[in-house]
């Protein structure tokens, strides 16, 4: 059986931790009620998004992977027979701090997690000041539905990332986001596409919504949804989700897909990694 059923979420900030963990449970609830197989929540999900300031308090958002988030979702996982994806923000050690997603599968295994490579440092995504580089390469993660690979927000600029995981096997990458409006809205329609297209896998990209202005005032930036999913020849599955409502989007996926598509176009056959030193050149 090869057709899941796959969710995302796009949700706003509630003003503190705990209730956006509670605000997630439900949402697995929910998604489980309807037969979902594998959710993935957005970007820094239990937190507001505080890269638009440089304040050293939001560190302390920061917790270790395994650890109570995991821990409390893999209980989930378990209960409701779900894959889950967690995106959390990681301490390593003390001053050594990551994005990061971690990967439970249906049983509440936990399988590992995705460190953020690409961490951008510009107006209202001041990122370098809350995480290093990702140095855990680009794992897929072969679960209870299938190959999964994450990758981060602003990765989503950078095309080797996204042709690495195919390399490793993705059959599904899910790409949890805060994006805001301005020169982001054209990249959000076409590079998630175009990115499904070029390397023939499934990509699910989810966008927080809202204004956090009791949490940042004048600082605050407001998202805009639009989450979506799409298929290895870069065509929505389904529709875009909205620009400002709270959703949890479903959506039902065959990774057949995935091998059918590599048949009609041998991108990976027709690859010259011999003629690319250039680009890995530092």
């Amino acid at each position: 059986m090869t057709i899941i059923k796959a969710a995302i979420t796009q949700a706003t900030w509630t003003g503190d931790k705990e209730s956006m963990l509670a605000k997630h449970e439900k949402f697995v609830e929910q998604a489980a009620a309807e037969g979902v197989q594998v959710i993935c929540f957005q970007e820094l999900f239990y937190g507001p998004y505080f890269g638009n300031v440089q304040d050293k308090k939001y560190y302390e958002y920061a917790e270790s992977v395994p650890g109570p988030t995991t821990e409390r979702f893999a209980a989930l996982a378990r209960e409701h027979n779900i894959v889950i994806v967690l995106p959390v923000y990681e301490e390593d050690q003390p001053g050594v701090l990551y994005n990061t997603a971690a990967v439970i599968d249906a049983d509440g295994t936990y399988l590992g997690k995705y460190r953020k490579h690409h961490i951008p440092h510009l107006p209202s995504f001041w990122e370098k000041f809350y995480f290093r580089p990702g140095n855990l390469g680009y794992p897929v993660f072969d679960t209870a539905v299938g190959k999964i690979g994450v990758y981060i927000c602003y990765d989503r600029h950078f095309p080797e990332g996204w042709r690495a995981l195919g390399l490793a096997g993705a059959e599904l990458v899910f790409n949890p986001s805060a994006t805001k409006p301005g020169l982001s809205n054209r990249l959000w329609e076409l590079e998630q596409p175009a990115a499904a297209a070029a390397n023939q896998y499934f990509i699910a990209a989810n966008n927080r919504i809202g204004t956090e202005s009791d949490e940042f005032g004048d600082d605050a930036v407001t998202f805009y949804g639009s989450s979506y999913f799409v298929d290895p020849r870069g065509n929505f599955v389904g529709e875009v989700a909205s620009t400002g409502t709270e959703e949890l989007v479903i959506r039902e996926i065959d990774l057949d897909v995935v091998r059918e598509v590599r048949g009609d176009w041998q991108f990976y056959r027709d690859r010259r990694p011999d003629s690319y030193s250039s680009i890995v050149a530092p």
